[in-house]
């Protein structure tokens, strides 16, 4: 009995710290939340409002300004820059993980001298800052004739979507099993067979990770599309927002700005919440190995 009312109060201290345990990580995942959902949430908030209620502190808007979102695509071509960025997001994605799935077949399964240090520039290539290319980027664009032209954008986002995938999938290349390859060459397969028939269907979550990925920097993107656009037909979203105006440059319609930005980041959360368990699997797959 003094031995079972010696361990009774040990019980209830641990049970005590798991329960403090859990409280504490259950607060801090609330902090957490409150701190990435409610900067959006406000955006929401301050779209639905007009004059002098975006002053207002209020977490729910009294009246509801839905003229704003309308005004959004009345007074500038917002739908044309939504296709704009869509077609330029596409396409950036589209090319770099088809070049990137074919180079990192090179450089993840294939020997050859100076690969490591082909691998290494392409990464050091990702680091240099955009303004630092602008110059160059700009001179190619024009002595290309692809000057406010969309392809210009397609082009010009490459220089950092493609070396991300690149390596990337280099890294889930290599830690594919040798034996598939090896059954795949002994049944008289090509390379390009392999990569598309074998390999490919294994890079899915990568394909999905790396793409979202590449998609979100090239919809976001805003340097390289306000200096290689110029009417207001050719703008991507980023450029449109940051360009809407008011009367005069202390009235900035605050209301269709939000309303904008609302709308343009819809779009990124349902392709998220779409390919959700592939982007996991594939951030945690390449996390297994080094």
């Amino acid at each position: 009995m003094a031995t079972a009312a010696i361990r009774r109060p040990g019980r209830v201290r641990r049970q005590v710290k798991r329960t403090l345990g859990w409280l504490g990580f259950y607060l801090l995942l609330a902090v957490i939340l409150v701190y990435t959902v409610f900067p959006f949430y406000w955006a929401i908030v301050s779209s639905l409002r007009s004059g002098s209620a975006l002053f207002s502190t209020d977490l729910i808007p009294r009246e509801p300004a839905w003229s704003n979102y309308v005004a959004v695509f009345r007074e500038q071509p917002f739908g044309r820059n939504i296709l704009n960025s869509l077609f330029v997001a596409v396409s950036t994605v589209a090319l770099s993980l088809v070049l990137a799935v074919s180079a990192s077949y090179a450089l993840g399964r294939i020997h050859f001298r100076g690969r490591t240090l082909l691998l290494l520039t392409i990464l050091g290539v990702s680091m240099f800052p955009q303004i630092a290319v602008l110059s160059g980027m700009f001179e190619l664009i024009n002595r290309l004739g692809l000057y406010n032209n969309l392809l210009a954008l397609t082009l010009s986002y490459m220089i950092f979507t493609l070396p991300f995938t690149v390596w990337v999938l280099t890294t889930f290349m290599r830690e594919l099993p040798k034996e598939i390859e090896e059954a795949a060459i002994v049944d008289g397969a090509k390379p390009f067979t392999i990569v598309t028939r074998v390999f490919l269907p294994l890079l899915g979550p990568a394909l999905a990770t790396t793409g979202l990925l590449a998609f979100i920097a090239a919809w976001n993107e805003f340097l390289f599309a306000l200096t290689f656009t110029l009417s207001s037909e050719m703008r991507t979203v980023p450029v449109a927002i940051a360009l809407i105006s008011g009367a005069s440059a202390h009235e900035l319609p605050w209301g269709n700005i939000m309303a904008a930005s609302v709308i343009v980041t819809l779009p990124l959360i349902v392709l998220v919440l779409i390919f959700q368990r592939r982007i996991v699997s594939g951030l945690t797959a390449g996390a297994v190995k080094g």
